[in-house]
């Protein structure tokens, strides 16, 4: 689409568009929000031990961390409003084989399924916004889809709370109505585009590796804590290793690489990305063991453990924009090395939460710390990595500091309930997993805290530039912590 043919921000065309890709999105949004209230149901009526509901959620960030680059290089090639429609139906379809799992092994597989339709779908919604709207319409657009999708993730908690109280399976099928709306109004409303200049080509080797190794690996990981040093799942994790490191081999031959080694040449990018990998693996564990935590030990209705975060996301909203302008006139650092240290403090506090745990006095008190620690950190986190990438390589840049997130929680939920001591049946004692919780609370703080020591040594004290529309544009991308992110990779149209 060119600027002549480029939709307005208010009219009736350009109100479809944002209307499909936010509704596409929030499908998402509210799925990454809900499936941990669940997890609790899940657990009773399938009869699984810890490692099933770790397999229920790390299923789906698996197939989504691994293929989200390669589904917005396909938009891209393939035409983004095909993809994205691909990836709404993919998705929809999945979510009815979830709500309809027999047994965890069919529930574990139909999250598979669904994080390949997430792949899909999530890096099309915004690259439909890019290549509809231009100029101050495009930074508007993506604005409004920001928020909408924050709000999104917020009625979240509230909807799966309810559902769960209904049936967990609800929690999936209602998925299924809002795609098909979607889809309606998409092949109706919403132009076609693709992007002429994109690389010739497909990674598709480097996707495979990718996958295989983190596959391998979680595998490997997840099952150590129940069953010990078994060969097979040593076997697992050298395969998974093996993989990862020619998948790096790989991405240094390729023409047209995934993850563009030259990306890693500036330390400050590869740092902040190890912040990252340490922030984000203590989201990923806190959001799944917190509303467990609160069910299991608490006592506290699905609809009551769903609100925990709650305060989080409305403190990402209301803060995010206002820390990414502070950033920008004071430089990123003051920010990354305060900002995860309050958040640890945060969950220094959630050790309160235990049998008698009041929602006002225990539990709010540490989310809005936890939260305060995130509005200072998350969009200062994605500003340095983009400033600390070459233009041309922006949307790479800001697609791996993505996949490197998601990444992070996968293999954190992955190890961190076992070394904590939450195995087998213990999310039904109430002993053992409150005991398992806060070790794994004390884990996930020095994980913050580590991250604010890798800001403190490698990110340094100088004036940052004017962030320009594109880095504006990836701070708001990261306000619904909570949600999925994004993978803006073709925000520069």
């Amino acid at each position: 689409m060119t600027d002549a043919t480029a939709l307005r921000m208010g009219t009736p065309a350009g109100r479809w568009v944002l209307a499909t890709t936010v509704l596409g999105s929030g499908i998402v949004m509210i799925d990454g929000t809900v499936v941990n209230v669940a997890l609790d149901r899940i657990g009773d009526e399938l009869g699984t031990g810890f490692a099933g509901l770790q397999w229920t959620v790390n299923a789906y960030a698996l197939t989504l961390a691994a293929l989200i680059l390669l589904g917005g290089s396909l938009g891209d090639h393939l035409g983004r409003r095909r993809v994205f429609l691909i990836g709404v139906i993919w998705f929809a379809a999945a979510s009815t084989l979830c709500g309809l799992a027999p047994d965890i092994g069919t529930l574990v597989a139909a999250r598979a399924l669904q994080g390949v339709g997430g792949a899909l779908l999530t890096p099309g919604s915004l690259a439909l916004i890019s290549a509809s709207f231009h100029g101050p319409d495009r930074a508007a657009a993506i604005g409004a889809w920001s928020g909408l999708g924050g709000i999104a993730g917020a009625i979240g908690p509230f909807l799966g709370g309810w559902l769960v109280e209904w049936s967990w399976r609800a929690v999936f099928l209602i998925n299924v109505p809002i795609a098909a709306v979607v889809v309606a109004v998409a092949l109706r409303h919403v132009p076609e585009s693709r992007d002429p200049e994109s690389a010739a080509g497909l990674d598709v080797t480097g996707t495979v590796l990718a996958t295989l190794g983190l596959a391998a690996t979680t595998c490997g990981l997840t099952g150590l804590a129940d069953r010990g040093a078994a060969p097979d799942l040593i076997t697992a994790l050298v395969v998974g290793l093996v993989a990862l490191a020619v998948f790096a081999v790989v991405e240094r031959r390729s023409t047209h690489p995934l993850v563009p080694p030259a990306l890693f040449a500036d330390r400050v990018f590869t740092a902040i990305n190890v912040a990252t990998l340490l922030i984000y693996g203590a989201l990923g564990v806190v959001f799944l063991l917190l509303v467990l935590q609160l069910q299991v030990v608490a006592g506290f209705s699905p609809l009551a453990a769903g609100t925990a975060m709650l305060p989080v996301t409305a403190i990402m909203l209301l803060l995010s924009a206002r820390s990414g302008a502070l950033a920008g006139r004071i430089g990123p650092r003051p920010q990354l090395v305060v900002g995860p240290l309050v958040s640890a403090t945060g969950l220094l506090l959630l050790l309160r939460v235990g049998e008698d745990a009041n929602w006002w006095a225990d539990v709010l008190p540490a989310v809005v710390v936890f939260g305060l620690g995130l509005a200072a950190t998350v969009a200062p986190l994605t500003a340095t990595v983009l400033n600390a990438a070459p233009d041309r390589y922006a949307g790479a840049a800001s697609g791996v500091n993505n996949a490197v997130a998601r990444a992070a929680g996968l293999l954190a939920v992955a190890v961190i309930p076992g070394i904590a001591g939450i195995t087998g049946a213990d999310h039904t004692d109430p002993v053992a997993f409150g005991a398992g919780f806060r070790v794994a609370m004390l884990i996930c703080a020095g994980l913050l805290g580590g991250a604010a020591v890798v800001a403190a040594v490698t990110v340094q004290r100088r004036e940052r530039p004017e962030p320009s529309e594109r880095v504006r544009i990836e701070e708001c991308l990261h306000c619904g912590v909570t949600g999925p992110q994004t993978l803006p990779r073709s925000a520069d149209g």
